[in-house]
């Protein structure tokens, strides 16, 4: 019996779902690779790549439409994100920061879809890959800009401090830049996503038991505040989507200027 248990009307239980029941879903069509993350993951590709190739393909000098509601979106990576970060550099890196952005938003924001209701980045597997794929970056860019032993020793040995302090630093530092920074870059992802499907889901079927299934006066009450919770929650998950994106791509810039510039 899952934890998630709330109280019911006399002869029944009402059970939220399982974590399992709710993100191990099944292959489409037979494929075994081919499960519903995976293809909402596709989707989002899709949808950034055409959103980005409608907005920009044939720019306009005064935008409407599409192209405006993207270059609105390029502002605000620049200007969020880009610029303090990597300063000069800035508009070397906005197609990777804007499209890490955008797709990180759109896998956020399938969540929320009606008949769709799955974030992507909910499954560990997706932000992992992409802060691994940004995290190797980062280690090609330091490697590039300050040499293999330079990169690695600004990581390690911060300058401007006492040589044995260097003996407790240097570990920490590697553990820190090397595991625990790319691990919560893609944590801080998933469980947000995680957790706020899970909410969702709970009350959407509280809400839904007590006014279909189990229709009485307590009931509705019942059934009611998990309606008006999932929309409050709703609400705020989209708050959640829209940060989470922005820090995932303002911590690419992060990395990325690390990499570029010791100092920073």
């Amino acid at each position: 019996m899952s934890a998630l248990t709330v109280l019911a009307p006399p002869g029944g239980e009402f059970r939220a779902p399982t974590p399992d029941e709710l993100f191990n879903l099944g292959p489409i069509a037979g494929i075994a690779w081919l499960t519903k993350p995976v293809l909402l993951a596709i989707l989002s590709s899709i949808l950034v790549i055409g959103f980005c190739w409608a907005a920009f393909a044939k720019p306009k000098l005064v935008p409407r439409g599409v192209q405006n509601v993207a270059e609105y979106g390029y502002m605000f990576v620049r200007d969020q994100v880009a610029r303090p970060f990597l300063g000069k550099d800035a508009d070397r890196w906005m197609g990777l920061l804007v499209s890490v952005f955008f797709l990180v938003l759109v896998w956020n924001i399938m969540g929320v879809i009606p008949f769709i209701q799955f974030p992507v980045a909910s499954h560990i597997a997706f932000p992992f890959v992409l802060a691994l794929s940004i995290y190797a970056l980062k280690i090609y860019l330091g490697v590039k800009h300050q040499g293999g032993i330079g990169y690695f020793k600004n990581m390690m040995f911060p300058p401007g401090l006492p040589k044995p302090i260097y003996l407790l630093l240097a570990p920490i530092e590697f553990l820190s830049n090397m595991i625990i920074a790319p691990f919560t870059h893609a944590v801080r992802l998933f469980a947000n996503m995680f957790a706020g499907h899970m909410l969702l889901a709970f009350f959407s079927m509280v809400g839904f038991w007590f006014l279909f299934e189990k229709l009485t006066l307590p009931g509705s009450t019942i059934g009611l505040l998990g309606v008006v919770m999932t929309i409050i929650l709703t609400g705020f998950e989209m708050f959640i989507q829209f940060l989470q994106a922005f820090l995932f791509a303002m911590l690419a810039a992060m990395y990325i200027g690390g990499a570029l510039h010791a100092e920073h």
